[in-house]
């Protein structure tokens, strides 16, 4: 295969040898890479009964940490785990992991919370009676597309909120794996997964968008991820003026837009070249796209130097 039909991903970042020297921040102290290990009875290894949160560094600030904060602490709430830290100490380890890595710009930082070591290797929530593990990987990281994402649509489903809310971003992740397993074996990048009524959703990884006719149109939101980015996107559209709609809308009217994009903390704004074999607009990046790129940057400079 060329580099043109291998598969890529919305999160492939260019190499960077830093990454085998990072620091770790696992309970409270910092740690080289091959020291940052979790018990096999940890929660989080064990049941995937854990919750995390992805961050951007853009000029030494983390991007709309309100945000993700306030969505982490939900999703605590929401799954009755206890993190062990309020919002400051959460920053200050944040903080801390940033300093010891020396990172200024370009850097993604995973935040993950577990409901910690279990006593005997079973389900029960109060097995996990020595508090959470918390952990955060910090990686220099700038994003690499070569081109952009192909998708196809899978089986798999984002579910109704009484089996696994999908805007918990829970440590169980099997549903969107299998569904990306599937794209792969479809000859794709990422999976397209549909909602419970067959409406176009969300992909295994990022948000989705399409652009039919200068509008901008996402799903309701009332079965896809609780995207930060999404909202972003959503909210800038509105006041540059440009139309978006949040609504269902099908596979056919997916095939037959002008554009599509892909939107999440990592890559932002990720354009979309092919769905199900079918080629979207040019199979570049599209006019409207590009547009909402630029006001996203705007965005972000303003963020760093508030």
């Amino acid at each position: 295969m060329t580099q043109t039909d291998t598969h890529i991903s919305t999160h492939q970042a260019a190499e960077d040898d830093r990454n085998d020297s990072i620091l770790i921040y696992l309970n409270g102290e910092i740690v080289p890479k091959a020291e940052a290990k979790v018990s096999v009875y940890d929660s989080g290894f064990m049941l995937g009964d854990g919750i995390w949160e992805g961050l951007r560094l853009y000029d030494g600030v983390w991007a709309f940490l309100d945000d993700h904060l306030d969505r982490l602490f939900e999703a605590a709430l929401a799954v009755d785990l206890e993190i062990g830290l309020d919002r400051a100490g959460v920053i200050a380890a944040l903080e801390a992991t940033r300093q010891a890595n020396g990172m200024e710009t370009d850097a993604h930082a995973r935040l993950m919370v577990t409901r910690g070591l279990k006593t005997r290797p079973f389900q029960h929530p109060s097995l996990s009676t020595q508090g959470p593990t918390v952990a955060i990987i910090m990686e220099h990281s700038r994003p690499s597309l070569p081109r952009p994402i192909r998708l196809a649509t899978v089986p798999h489903i984002r579910g109704l909120p009484m089996s696994q809310d999908p805007k918990l971003n829970s440590h169980s992740k099997l549903n969107c794996i299998l569904a990306c397993i599937a794209a792969e074996k479809a000859g794709a990048d990422e999976a397209l997964m549909l909602d419970v009524h067959g409406f176009v959703n969300t992909t295994n990884a990022c948000n989705f968008f399409i652009v039919r006719k200068g509008e901008v149109w996402t799903s309701t939101g009332d079965y896809c991820m609780n995207g930060i980015t999404r909202r972003k996107v959503i909210d800038l559209c509105r006041a540059d003026g440009i139309p978006v709609y949040e609504r269902n809308y099908s596979l056919v009217d997916t095939y037959g837009a002008d554009e599509a994009f892909l939107t999440g903390t990592f890559g932002a704004q990720t354009p979309v070249g092919e769905i199900d074999g079918r080629r979207i607009g040019s199979g570049e990046l599209g006019p409207v796209t590009e547009r909402i790129r630029g006001l996203y940057k705007n965005l972000i400079a303003e963020e760093c130097s508030a």
